[in-house]
């Protein structure tokens, strides 16, 4: 855990405020303080901000999967489908996307034949709440249901 203070003056911090902001969302940040100074100089905001830097925020030891690589053409083309899908539920949820169904369990869910409420919590992961909450923005009909 790493600390960073910002001083901005209450008049002309603009750029002073830009530079916050973007390193504000570079890290991963744990705690914010503020403060209201004023002296014989003026007056101007004081932030004290715990953090992790981003790189060991991130850095969680497993490689990244490309499922384009793991998964045949069709399977593919299905997880690209629900990704769209779970990136604007998350979206409308003001949720990370992940918190809705982790890029595994898409590949998993993209691989069956028919998505529904038993088929979903069939895969490791997704339990009855998430499929109460989001399931039916997912489900699937059967090959020869669509054909028809």
């Amino acid at each position: 855990m790493q600390i960073k203070l910002f001083t901005i003056p209450i008049y002309g911090g603009e750029a002073i405020t830009e530079d916050m902001n973007a390193f504000l969302r570079s890290k991963k940040v744990l705690q914010t303080e503020q403060h209201l100074v004023s002296n014989e100089r003026g007056a101007c905001w004081c932030f004290f901000i715990k953090y992790i830097d981003d790189l060991a925020a991130t850095d969680t030891g497993k490689k990244k999967v490309d499922y384009k690589e793991i998964l045949d053409e069709a399977t593919f083309k299905q997880f690209s489908k629900l990704r769209e899908i779970r990136k604007s539920l998350a979206t409308q949820e003001a949720l990370p996307a992940y918190a809705i169904f982790t890029d595994e369990e898409l590949a998993a869910l993209a691989k069956l034949e028919v998505i529904n409420a038993a088929t979903m919590i069939s895969i490791k992961g997704i339990g009855e709440k998430k499929v109460e909450r989001y399931g039916s923005h997912f489900y699937t009909e059967p090959a020869d249901e669509k054909s028809k």
